[in-house]
């Protein structure tokens, strides 16, 4: 499963267009981010809180804390940046957020790895005649010494025929048409979602130099996509 995201231009059009979005007045969409990497803020897109209609886009810690933890950050020592969507719905760390909080990653592709170790070429895979589409994730709320925090996770699922040259997983991708039954948490039959997407839908090719660098954020890392 790919622990580097990356996202291209997306205008406030852009998103509305696909979902009920509100964007904040006056205010820029979320900027390019070529090198998204866990332990950083990431906008994600979820319902408005307090019964306001409509959706918001909102920074989130990516990496999961559950709201139970109550121990210094520096004591955390499991990874939560993914959730395995065959496990979510019994996972101590991720049901209550499954059940409660959904959200959509917008992202324009992930990278992955192949390759002998020491000699591992980086690729970017997006989907075919989508310049962004949305990941499934989940978020939480988690307080600790007076301060809070949001933070969310991406589901996982088996990797389809293209990424499994790669890895064994891939992220869950949501199809447009399901974004608002994803967020949708009183709709609890949502394992559909949880299959991989054809891998004739989607694209891969070699990404720059630097993937894993995080102070390398230029449009140059994910590499030049070939025409769909």
């Amino acid at each position: 499963m790919t622990g580097r995201l990356f996202r291209g231009p997306v205008s406030w059009d852009d998103y509305t267009d696909a979902l009920d979005l509100r964007p904040p007045p006056g205010v820029a969409p979320p900027p390019p981010q070529f090198n998204i990497a866990p332990n950083t803020l990431v906008p994600v897109i979820r319902p408005r809180e307090h019964g306001a209609p409509g959706l918001e886009v909102m920074l989130k810690l990516w990496g999961l804390i559950p709201a139970w933890w109550n121990k210094p950050l520096s004591e955390k020592k499991w990874t939560s940046h993914t959730a395995r969507c065959e496990e979510i719905d019994e996972s101590a760390a991720f049901r209550g957020a499954f059940r409660y909080r959904r959200c959509l990653v917008p992202v324009s592709g992930f990278y992955l790895w192949s390759g002998e170790p020491g000699r591992k070429v980086a690729f970017s895979i997006g989907v075919r005649d989508a310049p962004w589409f949305c990941l499934a994730g989940v978020w939480e709320r988690w307080g600790y010494d007076g301060a809070e925090y949001d933070t969310f996770a991406v589901l996982s699922t088996e990797a389809n025929a293209l990424v499994s040259a790669h890895s064994s997983r891939m992220p869950v991708i949501i199809r447009p048409g399901a974004y608002k039954r994803w967020l949708d948490v009183s709709q609890r039959s949502v394992e559909r979602m949880f299959e991989p997407l054809p891998a004739e839908d989607m694209i891969e090719w070699p990404a720059g130099e630097g993937v894993g660098n995080m102070r390398n954020q230029h449009m140059d890392v994910m590499g030049k996509r070939p025409k769909d």
